[in-house]
């Protein structure tokens, strides 16, 4: 599976004149499955789980159906179609051939259609609405997160088989949906840290610990990978967009709780939470990644991690105080939804910071994150260089 450098005689005119159509239905996949994991939750904070076959899960689904009819297209025309130009582009795998992206992809489409039974079995024996992080949402997440990767992959060859004119316009398309699927990916992680990144949490180091492992490995893989100056501010900015749509859009339908009790008087679809200011930093590593191309990968890590951190710690710290005002109860930055099931002395409804954190735990909490982001980031950068010569 080790990737090569594809053919010459394979031009980049003959291969990219057209982004393929399977890159564009696994790029519906993942957006399908982005849609319906923020309106699964908004689902289960308005209504509660009344049915497995609400339509935000048959959008999640539906990512692990597109995956594995593309995949699975793929992986049989390439393996049993003669045609060189399949062969050429393609990496063996268990005596099957593909693009390594439809291997990723078929495996996290197989493991989203394993979760739903599996999801539906949990519930029924350990009740209807609990957490995010149970083991069949653990394992559905990460299928889609494979299936992203995966359709990230196909992206990556063939924008890299584009590459030797980086200024064409098929070039650019890619570039753009690689950024675009990135992003996506990043809202993916910040979908998994929901639990942990509460507006009422973020004076808590267990906060910016939880952020320095998920982003800035995601940051510096695309940066690399990419080729783009903003590579981290684009994924940044199509995860708070992401965030902010939804604060404008859920409310505007109705809802009402079918589960008890009911503390609050939910009316309307609760939305997610204001994003976390998490394209601040983005700018800021990519500020410093467009000076610092000749420093050693280790001290670019190094300085990055703690950047990261400062500079979210910065902006974020102060904006996590506003959220929890009342100038923030009004419907772009949407503090005053809360769970029908919040209760009226709970922290959220009080509008109070859980367990905060000061002095001394406070210092080492967050020298820990800038750590955590550092080894992040180094991975994530040679990681990313190497992506760069994916061409299968």
């Amino acid at each position: 599976m080790a990737a090569t450098t594809f053919p010459a005689h394979s031009s980049a005119s003959a291969e990219t004149s057209a982004t393929p159509w399977y890159i564009w239905l696994g790029a519906l996949a993942v957006t399908s499955a982005s849609i319906g994991g923020a309106w699964d939750v908004s689902w289960h904070r308005s209504i509660g789980r009344d049915t497995f076959w609400t339509p935000a899960h048959m959008a999640i689904y539906a990512c692990g159906v597109i995956a594995a009819i593309i995949c699975g297209y793929l992986i049989l025309a390439t393996t049993f179609n003669s045609s060189a130009k399949l062969k050429t582009a393609s990496v063996n795998v268990l005596g099957f051939r593909a693009p390594l992206g439809a291997f990723i992809a078929a495996w996290g489409g197989i493991a989203m259609l394993t979760s739903a039974p599996f999801d539906n079995w949990w519930h029924n024996a350990y009740g209807l609405d609990v957490k995010i992080v149970s083991p069949p949402h653990t394992l559905l997440i990460l299928g889609m997160r494979a299936v992203g990767v995966g359709v990230l992959f196909l992206i990556l060859a063939a924008m890299n088989r584009a590459a030797t004119d980086s200024s064409s316009a098929s070039f650019k398309a890619l570039q753009l949906l690689f950024l675009y699927i990135g992003g996506l990916i990043t809202a993916g992680q910040m979908f998994f840290l929901i639990e942990y990144t509460w507006d009422v949490q973020l004076h808590s180091v267990s906060s910016y610990i939880a952020l320095s492992i998920a982003l800035p490995i995601v940051f510096a893989v695309l940066s690399q990978s990419s080729r783009h100056r903003w590579a981290a501010t684009s994924a940044a900015a199509v995860y708070t967009l992401f965030a902010i749509g939804e604060i404008l859009i859920l409310p505007l339908f109705p809802a009402q709780p079918k589960l008890g009790p009911v503390y609050y008087p939910v009316t309307h679809m609760v939305p997610a939470k204001f994003p976390v200011l998490i394209f601040v930093p983005a700018i800021a590593l990519d500020l410093l990644w467009q000076h610092t191309k000749t420093w050693k990968p280790w001290k670019i890590a190094l300085v990055s991690g703690f950047l990261f951190i400062t500079v979210l710690v910065a902006v974020e710290w102060p904006f996590a105080s506003f959220l929890l005002s009342k100038a923030s109860q009004n419907r772009f930055f949407g503090t005053m939804y809360f769970d029908y099931n919040s209760r009226p002395n709970g922290v959220d409804r009080l509008r109070i910071f859980f367990q905060p954190d000061h002095g001394l735990p406070l210092f080492l909490g967050l020298l820990q994150a800038s750590i955590y982001g550092s080894i992040g980031t180094w991975l994530g950068l040679n990681f990313g260089r190497w992506m760069r010569s994916v061409q299968r």
